[in-house]
């Protein structure tokens, strides 16, 4: 079976994150100084990079080159299925144990703002005492949710939602690589319809060219 266009473009470094410059300069400048957050805070629309980020973020921060192969001291957790407060008990059982072999015990939390109150009421206590072996990186797109407690413990990055241009110039990338015919007028209205998603807009590529090798509106 062969891989989603997405996934199989997915950016492996912060410098290959496309229409985020003011998040991943910030974020690489930090890493060159060795300044590491305790918690970090990702909001913005759907498809922009957030999980991306997070993820090279995680490999960054423990120097280890980055794979999609899960890592024992890289922990994700989706929110969406993982909102209880048990679950949020369970996991700050797993921060007090040390990291396996990384630096730091990294926990990824997906859609962050899912998680029921009781959860993040427990959630905060963690974050308001995290050991230092500890990282947590929460990602959401509904950043008005979260308790406002949660936010000021967390260093945030606002995402932007991905310029036309910007897309266009991404899905004529993945056209080239992939020996998709497709032109400009195209893939100007594939980007409309991706909604200022960079996934959606790759996924909506990926299914028209399983349709038909050629790519025309």
């Amino acid at each position: 079976m062969g891989k989603a266009l997405y996934r199989k473009y997915r950016s492996r470094l912060l410098s290959e994150v496309v229409g985020q410059e003011h998040i991943t300069t910030t974020l690489g400048n930090a890493l060159k100084q060795g300044k590491i957050a305790h918690a970090y805070l990702l909001t913005g629309p759907r498809g922009v990079g957030k999980t991306s980020i997070a993820r090279i973020l995680a490999h960054e921060i423990n120097s280890l080159p980055y794979s999609e192969e899960p890592h024992f001291d890289i922990i994700e957790i989706d929110a969406a299925s993982n909102n209880g407060v048990e679950d949020v008990r369970d996991l700050r059982d797993k921060i007090m144990s040390a990291p396996a072999s990384a630096k730091y015990k990294v926990f990824i939390i997906d859609e962050v703002h899912m998680l029921s109150k009781a959860a993040f009421n427990a959630l905060l206590k963690t974050l308001e005492e995290p050991p230092e072996h500890v990282v947590f990186i929460l990602a959401t797109t509904e950043a008005h949710k979260l308790p406002e407690t949660i936010i000021s413990r967390t260093q945030r990055f606002s995402f932007r939602p991905a310029q036309r241009q910007a897309v266009v110039s991404l899905l004529r990338h993945i056209a080239k690589q992939e020996h998709i015919a497709v032109d400009d007028a195209t893939l100007e209205l594939i980007a409309e319809h991706g909604e200022g998603s960079f996934r959606d807009s790759v996924s909506l590529l990926d299914q028209a060219s399983s349709i038909a090798g050629d790519v025309t509106s």
